[in-house]
C-alpha cells in the first residue's frame, strides 16, 4: 500500500522537475533572444588594423546576397579609413572548386579595394573557424585588432568566439543586411538564439575539464 502511494508521489516530483527546467529553458532562451536582438543593433566599430567579414556561402553566380552585403559593409570601413585590411573567410563548399574567400576576393577587387589589402582566409567552414583562423593570420603578420562584419543577428554570437579566439574586436553589423522581412528574421533569431545557447554550454563544459 505505502508503495502505491509513493509511485505517484515520485512521478509528481518528476514531473514537477521536468516542468521547471523546461519553463527555466523557456526563460534563458527568450532573454537570448532579446540579448541576440538589441546587440545586432549596436555598431561599435573603430580604428582597427583589419575587418574580418565573416563568410555566408557562394551562390550560382557569385557571392550568395546574404554574403554581398557583408563585403561592401568590409568595403565601405576599408574606404572610409577604419582599417588597412579586409580578412575574407570561407573554405570551399559542397561542390565548389573556389573557395567562398576566394570569390569574395574578385567581388571586392572589382569594387576597387587593392589586392595587396585583401587577405583571404579559405580554410574554415563556420563562424569559430572563421574567427580562429583570422586570429591566425592576424599573428603571422603583426596585426592586433579587428573589427568583426556579419549580419546583426550574427554579431553576439561571433563577438563572443572573436574573444575566445584572443581578437581585440569591435562589433560592425552591416547595416544593409538582406534579413528585413519578419519571413528571414525569425527563423534566423531562432537558431541563432539555441547556437549561442549552445556555444554558452560548450565554453562552459571546456573550462570545467580545461580542454
Amino acid at each position: 500500500m505505502n508503495e502505491k502511494r509513493k509511485r505517484p508521489k515520485k512521478h509528481k516530483r518528476l514531473l514537477t522537475t521536468i516542468l521547471m527546467l523546461i519553463l527555466i529553458f523557456c526563460c534563458i532562451y527568450i532573454a537570448t533572444v532579446i540579448s541576440i536582438w538589441r546587440y545586432g543593433k549596436k555598431d561599435l566599430k573603430q580604428q582597427a588594423d583589419v575587418a574580418i567579414v565573416l563568410g555566408a556561402s557562394l551562390s550560382s553566380d557569385g557571392v550568395s546576397p546574404v554574403f554581398r552585403e557583408r563585403l561592401n559593409h568590409g568595403i565601405w570601413l576599408y574606404q572610409n579609413g577604419y582599417v588597412d585590411k579586409i580578412i575574407l573567410t570561407g573554405g570551399l563548399g559542397e561542390g565548389s572548386y573556389q573557395s567562398d574567400a576566394f570569390v569574395a576576393g574578385q567581388y571586392v577587387k572589382e569594387q576597387g579595394v587593392p589586392e595587396d589589402d585583401i587577405i583571404l582566409e579559405e580554410n574554415s567552414h563556420i563562424t569559430q573557424e572563421n574567427l580562429n583562423n583570422s586570429k591566425e593570420i592576424m599573428d603571422e603578420l603583426g596585426y592586433s585588432t579587428a573589427i568583426i562584419v556579419s549580419d546583426p543577428i550574427h554579431m553576439k554570437r561571433s563577438m563572443l568566439m572573436a574573444e575566445d579566439a584572443g581578437i581585440k574586436a569591435y562589433s560592425s553589423p552591416t547595416p544593409t543586411s538582406m534579413y528585413q522581412s519578419r519571413e528571414s528574421i525569425v527563423p534566423f533569431l531562432a537558431r541563432e538564439s539555441i547556437l549561442y545557447i549552445g556555444y554558452g554550454v560548450y565554453r562552459v563544459f571546456i573550462k570545467i575539464f580545461n580542454l
